[in-house]
């Protein structure tokens, strides 16, 4: 469990998603316990970033005096957030990782950071039986990413302070179509609409931990495993542009919303570099140090 003592997650249950308060493994849920302390109305974790300030706070309170009768049980976590606003993914992030798709030896001031998106409401699936091969790929690819969470509105902000608006964070997997991806025979060469953008390929999970509990996102192990053989193993640490760089980066290109989301980069260990990707059945665990684990399993094209 978190330092903080307490996480956030979003169940799946017979009435529809309940918002539950995470607090020693146990689910309560968020509505009732959040208005046992005076914080009225929250019945959602989308919510919550619309004063993510007075919220947090009142959370702590919450996770200290929870209640038997407030208890949840459910058989399965959807994402966390019921929807998040925008996704921006930062693109070819890891220096392992370029090194593995064909760029050794890569120096951070010769990169340029970029980002593409995801469409939240059609991408965002939680654990489980949730995603689903897109349409007509045949290389179909895993990334484990560290997702971090808006919490305060940012526009053009400074490195310095760009973690203060930062709320929590989620384990993601951004899942790609990398033969969709590339598209050789255009002036572009690339096509990340058709490679990124598609539906259920962005499961997030199992819960969202408040920012006061991972001391340093820039120091946290992500392993990723299909079918239980460890592909990806890495380390936050390896990231060319940090995570502070990033929400300055893009709060230059567009305001980042509270609710918004950040997915910052995978280390090396996919599967294009050796021409292995994913079938259906297969089973895929990402895990975040301090954050937990994400199995989901692939399915056939809807």
């Amino acid at each position: 469990m978190a330092h903080a003592g307490w996480a956030l997650t979003t169940v799946e249950m017979a009435s529809g998603p309940v918002a539950c308060l995470e607090v020693e493994g146990k689910l309560y849920a968020l509505e009732p316990s959040l208005a046992r302390v005076g914080f009225l109305g929250q019945a959602s974790v989308i919510g919550l970033f619309a004063d993510w300030g007075r919220a947090e706070g009142a959370l702590a309170i919450a996770a200290a005096e929870v209640d038997p009768a407030d208890l949840v049980t459910a058989s399965r976590r959807l994402a966390p957030l019921l929807y998040p606003g925008k996704i921006l993914c930062a693109g070819a992030n890891y220096f392992d990782h370029l090194a593995e798709m064909g760029m050794p030896g890569a120096k951070k001031e010769e990169q340029r950071l970029f980002f593409f998106m995801k469409p939240p409401r059609n991408a965002v699936v939680g654990e489980g039986a949730t995603v689903r091969v897109p349409i007509g790929t045949e290389k179909f690819d895993w990334e484990i990413e560290l997702a971090a969470v808006i919490g305060k509105t940012a526009r053009n902000v400074s490195v310095e302070i760009a973690l203060s608006h930062v709320a929590g964070y989620t384990v993601a997997i951004d899942f790609s179509a990398r033969d969709h991806n590339r598209a050789p025979e255009t002036f572009y060469k690339l096509d990340w609409v058709a490679g990124k953008a598609n539906d259920t390929c962005c499961p997030l999970g199992p819960r969202f931990v408040p920012a006061s509990a991972i001391a340093d996102p820039q120091n946290l192990g992500l392993k990723l495993a299909v079918n239980g053989e460890v592909k990806q193993d890495g380390r936050s640490s390896d990231m060319i542009f940090s995570l502070a760089e990033q929400i300055a980066t893009a709060s230059r290109i567009m305001t980042l919303d509270p609710g918004d989301l950040i997915l910052t980069g995978t280390p090396a260990g996919v599967g294009v570099p050796k021409g292995t990707f994913l079938s259906v059945g297969d089973t895929v665990d990402a895990e975040i140090e301090g954050i937990g684990k994400l199995s989901v399993v692939i399915q056939a094209t809807a």
